[in-house]
């Protein structure tokens, strides 16, 4: 059956099918414009975990989405499909969690000789095998990218698009980063993981092809980040959580607000959404919550904007979505912010 068959055929109101694909979705990979690479990794995160699930549990949640949304009322005939979560990186990043948590145990302290030669051995492996999973990650989304498709990364931890970006760098001569999360991630080797979803950022100021990254929500960030940022205030745009407030307390609007970080970007942007960026009520099992945060409505009010503004969105990662013990709120989040992402990225490329 041809794509504008199963459009044709297909009720869009009827419960979601949970042996299709993604949203209930009938398309494949082929027929799909934009194409979902999960990424189930999360080997570096030190305080809440579960991240690495995320892409499954999204996926799950997907099914109790309705498909008509009054912004994009034909998103779901564009085709949507997320590709088959690799089982394997699931699995190195769980065995990979029990070799960082020695890490981390040692910095603390108090470790024998024995258990800090094995941290360090710890160390150097997880590096290692998260430059692989990199590798994976730009390659796979590199293979998207040249079959036409439009791409969004699932995470997994805030570590996962690293590759992504460098795909992108490889086809774009430059691009910015609109950076929607609670902490501004320019710590360097945090813990000593080169890869750290803490590193995130830092480690895209290293791609020539990012022209800048505007870092939007901030509300938790240390000594050595401000001093990156205060280095890098040509290529890096902060917009702190408590200074939006304090200019809407003072009467500016979030119009307004948003009119001036999207002035920021360049013609190209990718987005990269860490869902703590939220308010914690809307992601409350996510690994690092923080007080304050954007509404849903906020949120996805900035990215309609910047749909809107002529520029291109050239691919978005949405990360950081944890299940946990009882996720289903977590996922139903997630999975409609996803929806809302596929929605400017189509749009500002039909």
């Amino acid at each position: 059956m041809s794509k504008a068959s199963k459009i044709k055929a297909f009720d869009p109101n009827s419960p979601g099918d949970p042996n299709a694909g993604i949203y209930g979705l009938p398309f494949t990979a082929a027929e799909s414009d934009i194409v979902l690479v999960p990424a189930p990794w999360e080997v570096t995160t030190s305080y809440g975990g579960g991240a690495a699930r995320g892409p499954a549990a999204i996926l799950e949640a997907s099914f109790q989405v309705d498909l008509f949304d009054p912004v994009f009322p034909d998103l779901w005939k564009r085709g949507i499909t997320m590709d088959e979560i690799p089982a394997v990186l699931l699995q190195q990043s769980d065995a990979l969690k029990k070799k960082a948590a020695l890490v981390i145990d040692a910095l603390a302290g108090g470790e024998s000789k024995a258990k800090q030669g094995q941290a360090l051995k710890a160390l150097d492996l997880v590096n290692a095998e998260s430059a692989v999973m990199e590798e994976w990650v730009e390659n796979r989304t590199g293979f998207w990218l040249d079959q036409g498709k439009l791409v969004g990364l699932v995470g997994g931890d805030h570590s996962t698009p690293l590759g992504f970006y460098r795909s992108l760098a490889s086809r774009y001569e430059s691009f910015g980063i609109l950076h929607l999360d609670a902490h501004l991630d320019l710590r360097q080797a945090y813990e000593g993981f080169s890869s750290s979803h803490a590193s995130i950022m830092y480690n895209a100021l290293e791609i020539d092809a990012v022209e800048n990254i505007v870092s939007v929500g901030t509300r938790d960030f240390c000594e050595e980040e401000a001093r990156v940022f205060a280095r890098e205030e040509l290529r890096v745009r902060l917009h702190r959580s408590a200074e939006l407030r304090r200019e809407q307390f003072e009467g500016m609007t979030w119009r307004e607000q948003c009119d001036r970080i999207i002035g920021q970007l360049p013609a190209h942007v990718h987005i990269s959404f860490d869902i703590d960026a939220l308010d914690p009520s809307l992601c409350p099992n996510t690994g690092t919550p923080v007080p304050g945060g954007f509404s849903f409505e906020e949120a996805t009010y900035l990215l309609s904007r910047l749909a809107a503004s002529g520029k291109t969105i050239i691919g978005f990662d949405l990360v950081e979505v944890s299940p946990g013990p009882h996720g289903d709120w977590d996922a139903n989040v997630g999975a409609r912010l996803l929806w809302h992402l596929c929605g400017v990225l189509a749009k500002t490329n039909p």
